[in-house]
């Protein structure tokens, strides 16, 4: 793993983020998001609506990003949600796992007792083994729900970590 930093993200951290942000939104192959999104909805998104946003820098280099979310309303307020987005560039550097494990510790002190990706596109293999490796499970799929640019309808998982401690 490469020397970077992860912390929480300033609203002037965004000029930085949206080139990122951008180009995994118009790929289509990920985020189940309108790929025409412009500056301003994507800053709503992942800077405003969020309970927390966190940035990867290693010097001036933004590496990645992500953020923390609850993920339903009254009795699910305890699961929070999370996206992660890496640069082209810093892809295999280590920071998807760092910015999960961080993602984890820091869901941990707001409270949250479990983690769940909602909708986790079945080609997206790296994020799937590397998810599985830090202990999130399938708990659901959700046939033909995504449609791919490249690869058609396919199927996506909902993905899940318990977070709290034992007996919780």
């Amino acid at each position: 793993m490469d020397d970077f930093t992860i912390r929480l993200a300033r609203a002037g951290d965004f000029d930085a983020l949206w080139p990122m942000l951008r180009a995994v939104i118009r790929a289509g192959d990920t985020y189940a998001l309108d790929q025409s999104l412009n500056a301003e909805a994507v800053r709503a998104l992942w800077m405003e609506g969020p309970r927390a946003t966190y940035i990867a820098k290693a010097g001036g280099e933004v590496l990645g990003t992500s953020y923390i979310k609850t993920n339903q309303a009254g009795g699910g307020a305890h699961v929070c949600n999370a996206g992660f987005v890496v640069a082209e560039a810093a892809r295999g550097r280590g920071v998807a796992r760092a910015l999960c494990d961080d993602a984890q510790v820091e869901a941990r002190a707001m409270g949250y007792l479990a983690m769940q990706f909602n909708f986790v596109v079945e080609t997206n293999e790296g994020a799937i083994a590397l998810w599985q490796s830090l202990g999130f499970a399938t708990v659901g799929r959700l046939p033909r729900a995504f449609r791919h640019p490249k690869a058609g309808l396919v199927d996506a998982l909902v993905m899940y970590k318990w977070l709290g401690a034992a007996g919780d």
